[in-house]
């Protein structure tokens, strides 16, 4: 029997017991890794179209002939099918689905609402309602130049609540006519509310009438000879000005929207993204979801929504280059995911076409851009078959390396490089824990590829997740090759090509040498292409080493003994030291005094005194 039949026979059977209800599917390889997640307006129905062969596309054939299970989930409408599906797919990430790669959570700015003075500052991650948030912006660098304009016309404090309560004098930020220094009561509450209500009409879509009130406040200066307010506010107006000049285009008409606009070519499609609120433009960005090359625009956009809108605000309008297949679907999930009806348009005319026209435009020229890089990324790898000697080119590369001071805060790196450049959600970080003797760098190395091939034995033994690399490479030479082999060997993994790269004679970059595990070293002339790229490999272990040892070496040094007591948190310690300022006085503290604590238990407060004093 065929791997086909058998894929289309396991199907027909579950088709026997299925409902015609809504729901969401998914198909499973023989190792029970999820090929595909999709959802059905009838289960029975949607099922029993992979019972054939054909007329599907390689793509659909591949995913049917390699099921070797399927698993359900019933809804009560297709609404909440669409929905779960988008969820799963954006967790489990199948390889048959249309996945949108974005693991990076949008800023925001946020003026804070639980102080009398609130502070304005960027933000990232989980919002409450005590706050109010404006945004998303499309990159720090955008959120971090409105900042800056802002506080030059709002005067906001962007010190955090510590600093602002230990102030006994103005920063430099007041000096710089950034902030009214409310810090030192330079301003008082009511004077510094209404800055606040000012910024948050501005960042709503009120700019002209905050622009028009700061003009007649300068004239007012002006015909009242106080020339020195009169700079301030010219100076404010600027600054709003500039916020406004940098946001390239503005179309106040269509309110709270995202423009999204789509580009094929070469078997890849781009997603161009710009965001408007109030009318101002907050930045675009540009998305490459994962895809089979035979799909069309339509058939992507769909799961390309649904997952976009997992995490971000979903504006009331959404203006769109195409519309996807099952738009009005699409518009019952998303109003149902907002809490608000959600439209999905095409406009034909006017600002709105202009807006798409735009995006567009930038569309194409970021997956031009994208092909280019990915070709040359390819002839690269392509390059890396001959260099090392190997069968095929590399699909993905593993690259380790080791970081420490005097044997402290050791700490172990891999880097991986895929077909389409680094892959940095999956780097790996190793915390050395072994006995040997500090700043060991061969038992370092020994013991990272020792943990990171035991793992992955355990969980994917028959090297069918992609995981497993076709290249290793090592910073350093014959000990550190040794040391990786013999791990490997130890596991009885004996087919993994490996070598070790070395700066060569005086470390100089350019005179690298690469060691085989057999003792062989060779080099490659200083022009070679593929020498530049093995440097940027090596670089960038080295780096992203460097950094999680200087993470490290920063949290040992703001350790506390307190971290050290069972049942003291943070809250917990932070009471303990707002009350005593140092962990020094907590330890000569009496047990009455720790009781005095909010949150210190008679119990607690005896654990406290006791680890300090048995």
């Amino acid at each position: 029997m065929s791997v086909s039949i058998t894929g289309t026979e396991i199907i027909k059977n579950y088709c026997k017991t299925l409902p015609n209800r809504p729901g969401v599917y998914r198909m499973l390889d023989e190792h029970q890794n999820i090929l595909y997640v999709g959802k059905a307006k009838s289960l029975k129905n949607r099922v029993s179209n992979y019972t054939r062969i054909e007329p599907h596309t390689t793509r659909i054939k591949r995913m049917i002939s390699s099921t070797r299970s399927m698993e359900f989930i019933e809804t009560k409408t297709e609404t909440e099918a669409l929905l779960l599906e988008a969820n799963l797919i954006k967790k489990h990430k199948p390889p048959f689905n249309v996945l949108l790669r974005d693991d990076k959570m949008f800023p925001y700015i946020m003026l804070t609402g639980d102080h009398d003075f609130p502070l304005l500052t960027k933000h990232r991650g989980a919002q409450t309602k005590a706050h109010d948030y404006y945004g998303p912006f499309a990159s720090a660098g955008a959120v971090n130049k409105t900042l800056i304009a802002l506080q030059k016309a709002f005067l906001l404090r962007n010190c955090s609540d510590s600093v602002f309560s230990n102030r006994t004098r103005p920063c430099l930020q007041y000096q710089i006519k950034r902030c009214t220094a409310p810090c030192v009561d330079f301003v008082s509450k009511e004077e510094y509310a209404a800055q606040v209500a000012q910024a948050k009409d501005f960042l709503s879509g009120k700019s002209s009438e905050i622009q028009q009130n700061l003009a007649a406040r300068m004239q007012t200066a002006s015909d009242k000879m106080d020339f020195e307010e009169a700079a301030k506010l010219r100076d404010r107006i600027r600054a709003l000005s500039s916020i406004q000049s940098s946001q390239d285009i503005n179309v106040t008409s269509i309110g709270d929207a995202d423009v999204m606009a789509v580009h094929q070519q070469g078997g890849k499609t781009c997603v161009q993204v710009f965001f408007f609120r109030a009318g101002s433009n907050y930045g675009n960005r540009a998305f490459f979801p994962t895809h089979e090359k035979d799909m069309d625009i339509e058939d992507i956009l769909s799961p390309f929504i649904a997952q976009f809108y997992q995490s971000k605000p979903i504006p009331k309008e959404i203006y769109i280059s195409h519309l996807p297949r099952e738009q009005e679907l699409l518009e019952d999930a998303l109003s149902a995911q907002s809490g608000r009806k959600v439209t999905l348009m095409q406009p034909q005319r006017g600002d709105k076409k202009r807006l798409i026209d735009m995006a567009l435009l930038n569309a194409k020229h970021a997956l031009v851009r994208k092909l280019t890089e990915t070709a040359s990324h390819e002839e690269l790898m392509e390059s890396m078959m001959d260099v090392f000697d190997l069968s095929d080119i590399p699909q993905r590369i593993e690259i380790y390396d080791n970081s420490h001071i005097s044997g402290t805060n050791q700490v172990g790196a891999m880097v991986v490089v895929g077909e389409e450049g680094f892959l940095k959600n999956q780097y790996r970080k190793y915390n050395i824990k072994g006995d040997s003797e500090a700043g060991d760098d061969y038992a370092m190395m020994r013991e990272v590829f020792t943990r990171r091939f035991k793992r992955a034995l355990t969980e994917d033994p028959d090297r069918q997740s992609g995981t497993w690399p076709d290249l290793i490479l090592v910073d350093g030479g014959k000990g550190q090759v040794s040391a990786a082999m013999d791990a490997l060997t130890e596991l009885g993994i004996i087919d993994l090509p490996l070598y070790g790269v070395s700066k060569g004679p005086d470390r100089n970059a350019g005179r690298e040498k690469f060691h085989h595990p057999d003792g062989r070293v060779f080099d490659l002339p200083h022009n070679h292409p593929s020498l530049y790229f093995i440097q940027r490999l090596r670089d960038e272990s080295h780096r992203f080493a460097i950094g999680s040892h200087r993470a490290k070496r920063n949290k040992a040094t703001f350790t506390s003994p307190l971290d050290e007591i069972a049942g003291i948190g943070p809250k917990r310690k932070k009471a303990l030291l707002m009350h005593f300022g140092s962990a020094k006085a907590v330890s000569n503290a009496r047990i009455e005094d720790l009781i005095k604590i909010e949150g210190i238990s008679e119990a607690t407060a005896l654990d406290i005194y006791n680890h300090f004093h048995s």
